[in-house]
């Protein structure tokens, strides 16, 4: 009867620690459980499925390329140490498991030994207790097993559809370089068939090698024909003895210089409208030349003026201009240097009529007088000399 009761107990504590053990076993399995394939592989976002836009910069594809292919490299990198903390955490639940069930086992032996009379009925039902313990030991083991098995796989199916992704990637840029690469031999085979038809085009419209004659039709006219021949108006016209400006008429007959003659022409075109700016230059440097001297004398004779003092001399003094062989002529001189801005007189001489401008007070300023009138460009005279008036 104790035996019986003892028996009872005993399996039911076997019985007891061993679906405590597997419920364990279960639970630890079902917390680190991996994820399944589908879940562990990155689903493709929108810009992945939607096909990339071609664009013309490939340094810049390149850089796109490398930094997807290093945000995936960084993202396998974390999946594989989350699935070796993973396996880290299971091997620890193992261990921790299998000691349980050996200790537990154990202690069912320790219980069961005072029973020593009984000891081949005992060993068999210890057999019978421990078969569950290894039973339950084997299948968390298979359970372990699978749960490696289809995390691998996971990991084997994120690999493939990376690298089928970094396939379609090398795929799509080497398409984008071969589009620029057309895309550029395109534009080069335009570029050279416009420059060619330009070249024709110029050609077609050059001087003729030997002069011809054309007859003006209705809409034509200097600046038209010298655009379709390729010269300056101003050749066309000088080769026809024209104004550039001037209007032809329906029916006229000009002459379409040779290429020899467009050049000489342009050649001395250009020497004229040197020649016209070089005296333009001059005279532009004269008239300033001219007139600062001007003013210079102004200055001088104001400055002379002022000094000019009673005991200089006594009466006034003139600054002969010109001397005239007639009345009218001097009049003539002397309406000149009126619209100048001088005063001016007239004194007739055994000699000639002299012009006078005058009179100045003083021989400094007659001097200073003297010296304004043969620099100033209005006049045009350099004789003036000062001579005492009365």
């Amino acid at each position: 009867m104790n035996f019986s009761r003892q028996a009872l107990l005993g399996i039911g504590m076997i019985i007891g620690g061993s679906v405590m053990l597997y419920a364990m076993v279960q639970q630890i399995g079902d917390s680190n459980e991996p994820q399944p394939a589908s879940a562990m592989v990155d689903k493709p976002s929108p810009e992945q499925e939607s096909p990339q836009p071609l664009t013309t910069d490939i340094e810049t594809e390149k850089r796109i390329l490398a930094q997807k292919q290093k945000e995936r490299a960084a993202r396998v990198a974390e999946q594989e140490k989350r699935a070796q903390q993973f396996l880290t955490e299971q091997e620890a639940a193992e261990a921790e498991a299998l000691a349980k069930a050996r200790a537990e086992s154990q202690q069912y032996m320790d219980s069961s030994a005072p029973a020593v009379e009984e000891s081949d009925k005992s060993d068999a039902e210890k057999n019978d207790a421990t078969m569950p313990i290894k039973k339950t030991s084997a299948a968390a083991s298979a359970e372990s097993e699978t749960n490696t098995g289809d995390q691998q796989k996971a990991a084997q199916a994120q690999q493939e559809a990376q690298r089928q992704a970094a396939i379609k990637e090398q795929a799509t840029a080497k398409k984008l370089a071969e589009s620029k690469k057309e895309a550029d031999a395109k534009q080069q085979a335009q570029a050279a068939a416009e420059k060619k038809r330009e070249a024709a085009e110029a050609a077609k419209n050059e001087p003729p090698k030997s002069p011809s004659d054309y007859q003006v039709k209705r809409g034509d006219g200097l600046i038209k024909l010298a655009r379709q021949y390729n010269m300056p108006v101003e050749v066309l016209a000088q080769a026809n003895n024209l104004s550039p400006s001037t209007s032809l008429q329906l029916g006229q007959n000009i002459t379409i210089p040779s290429r020899k003659q467009v050049e000489r022409l342009a050649r001395e075109a250009a020497a004229a409208e040197q020649a016209r700016e070089d005296k333009r230059q001059k005279e532009e440097a004269l008239a300033k030349k001219s007139a600062d001297a001007k003013r210079e004398a102004q200055q001088k004779l104001s400055e002379a003026r002022k000094e000019v003092k009673e005991t200089d001399a006594k009466g006034s003094f003139g600054v002969q201009v010109a001397l005239a062989n007639d009345q009218a002529k001097a009049d003539e001189l002397a309406k000149k240097f009126q619209s100048a801005g001088y005063q001016v007189k007239t004194s007739p001489t055994s000699r000639g009529v002299r012009v006078i401008v005058g009179p100045e007070r003083g021989k400094l300023a007659a001097l200073a007088l003297k010296d304004k009138i043969n620099s100033d460009p209005k006049v045009n005279t350099t004789s003036a000399w000062v001579l005492y008036w009365r």
